[in-house]
């Protein structure tokens, strides 16, 4: 019976201790954002590169999201008879939920899994080591930049995804399900705020900020060669995607409970 116990809380600690590590590697990386000198070429060169693999994927995906949100929230509210609410609906779902989620799904899938690739090849190779050392410290110099990187990206990528699921929303909207284009934009108009701006620019910061560090702690620690390497970068996704989705309904929950509806 002890030992069937054992096995059973064997997972359940490393789960713990793996993420006592990543938090510890947040603090890290928050402590060494200010220290000097910053990698300014570094950060550079990872925004853009993620950037490069993050912005049409992006585009992509924001243009059916959008268009099935507004399909969905246009045939619920004409069911219930609230046809002139049909854009502030489906804009207010694409920029609180939508065009957020869609940016932490890239930024976790794509640059996620570059970076958890890079720095565990990095490992592998025993560059980490040597960085250590020659007294050079690897989270100021490789973990920070790309961390920072993904959290700026990962903002601008919000915006984006927002404007180019609206727009989806709306040409579907307007030609498919015969809406008119002045009740789409007024209905946004009367119940959209800007807090619902904030909120989705908040948790797309939060998300980046998260895929990084996760990427970043999974690139670190890969076990077992060239292998392992692939195996942190996959568990780094699913980690990402994990973590993300509990987030957002945290986030979600203290919005909604901090921030009155328009109108209430």
């Amino acid at each position: 019976m002890d030992s069937t116990l054992a096995r059973l809380l064997t997972p359940l600690e490393s789960g713990f201790a793996q993420a006592g590590n990543i938090f510890a590697l947040f603090i890290d990386v928050v402590r060494k954002i200010f220290r000097r000198p910053f990698q300014l070429r570094e950060f550079i060169e990872q925004s853009w590169f993620i950037a490069s693999v993050s912005i049409l994927p992006s585009a992509l995906v924001a243009i059916p999201f959008g268009a099935v949100v507004a399909l969905q929230t246009g045939s619920l509210v004409k069911q219930l008879g609230a046809e002139s609410f049909t854009g502030a609906t489906s804009v207010l779902a694409t920029v609180q939920q939508a065009a957020p989620v869609v940016t932490a799904l890239i930024i976790a899938g794509a640059a996620g899994s570059a970076v958890a690739a890079d720095l565990g090849s990095r490992t592998i190779r025993e560059e980490i080591d040597a960085m250590e050392v020659l007294g050079v410290d690897p989270i100021q110099k490789l973990v920070v930049p790309r961390v920072l990187g993904m959290t700026l990206v990962a903002l601008l990528l919000n915006g984006l995804v927002s404007v180019v699921g609206i727009a989806g929303g709306y040409f579907f909207n307007v030609l498919l399900q015969g809406g008119t284009p002045g009740a789409y934009l007024a209905s946004f108009s009367a119940l959209a705020q800007l807090p619902d701006l904030w909120i989705g620019e908040i948790k797309a910061l939060v998300f980046g900020v998260i895929a990084g560090v996760i990427a970043a702690y999974k690139g670190l620690h890969p076990k077992g060669g060239p292998k392992g390497v692939g195996d942190a970068v996959n568990q780094s996704v699913v980690i990402t995607f994990l973590v993300l989705f509990f987030v957002n309904l945290v986030l979600t929950l203290v919005y909604l409970q901090v921030v009155p509806a328009k109108g209430a």
